[in-house]
């Protein structure tokens, strides 16, 4: 059963637009020496969108290959279309990956019988695969309401999960684990662990939030369910600046961070994303020095 903190690992490009593979493999280190309870690749914050269908099955093998069987992974397979999504389902297994994100699209809008249609041209052509259903805000996803996603998920044995993140994401949180699905295992809450405490007392067993904080959410993760309360809001209070920030500069600043923390130093992106200017770092700067701190 997953649960616990899966972070997203970002794709790393050179300064020439090309796939850093050393720059990949740091990333992934870092997150399983934060004590990551799974690995998530690709996701929105890997810039999938972004990337051919040869660079995103060459990424995952590196990524499994890195992990080499330590934490769980949950490849990400979210398209347009099912038949996109069949490809890189069979990427990942191709990997021995059988947990596969995928997200409610966008283009299907508010329809609940395409939806459940996607859904099953997709299990029908991956039988061995476990679905975490995605539920992401528009433009990026359907953002289907809670009742939808749960009449989706409880039609389709292969939906074992879903990850929540439309806003607010605390009330479709607490109808999906009330909904009593057999088959559904666990929620996880998204949207960068920007509500992680209210997702987790609501009954969420984790959060896939983006990779550069992610020892600071394994420790909050932790201390939740130590019973250390006062010490989880206490990490959550110190994640909050950056990921303010990181709703607006995204994956630029998940990279930015990175750097600073000594990770990896490629900075680039293919998503048009705003520019960090000197002002803006020099504010980043003084987040990560203050969770630098709270983490000694």
């Amino acid at each position: 059963m997953l649960k616990g903190i899966f972070p997203v690992i970002p794709t790393l490009f050179t300064d020439s637009n090309a796939l850093d593979h050393s720059a990949q493999r740091a990333v992934v280190r870092f997150a399983l020496d934060a004590c990551a309870h799974g690995i998530v690749f690709p996701g929105v914050a890997s810039e999938y969108n972004f990337l051919t269908p040869d660079e995103r099955g060459e990424l995952i093998a590196l990524v499994a290959e890195e992990v080499d069987g330590r934490v769980p992974i949950v490849g990400g397979a979210s398209a347009p279309t099912p038949e996109e999504v069949i490809v890189a389902g069979q990427q990942a297994a191709a990997s021995g990956i059988n947990h596969l994100m995928i997200m409610a699209p966008g283009g299907l809008g508010q329809d609940l019988e395409a939806h459940q249609s996607f859904f099953e041209e997709i299990s029908k052509a991956l039988p061995h695969a476990e679905v975490i259903l995605q539920n992401a805000p528009a433009p990026i996803g359907a953002g289907l309401d809670a009742n939808a996603i749960a009449a989706i998920a409880a039609g389709n044995s292969a939906i074992t999960y879903v990850k929540e993140e439309t806003l607010p994401s605390g009330p479709a949180i607490t109808t999906l684990a009330g909904a009593e699905i057999p088959h559904l295992k666990a929620v996880f809450g998204g949207g960068g662990a920007r509500y992680i405490i209210d997702e987790l007392n609501r009954g969420a067993l984790g959060a896939m939030p983006a990779v550069e904080l992610t020892d600071l959410h394994v420790a909050l993760w932790n201390a939740y369910f130590a019973d250390d309360h006062e010490r989880a809001r206490d990490l959550y209070r110190i994640s909050l600046p950056l990921l303010v920030s990181q709703a607006v500069y995204r994956m630029r600043l998940t990279k930015y961070v990175l750097m600073k923390r000594g990770v990896a130093d490629a900075l680039s992106v293919r998503a048009p994303l705003p520019e960090l200017d000197d002002h803006t770092k020099r504010d980043l700067d003084q987040m990560i020095l203050d969770l630098e701190k709270a983490l000694q």
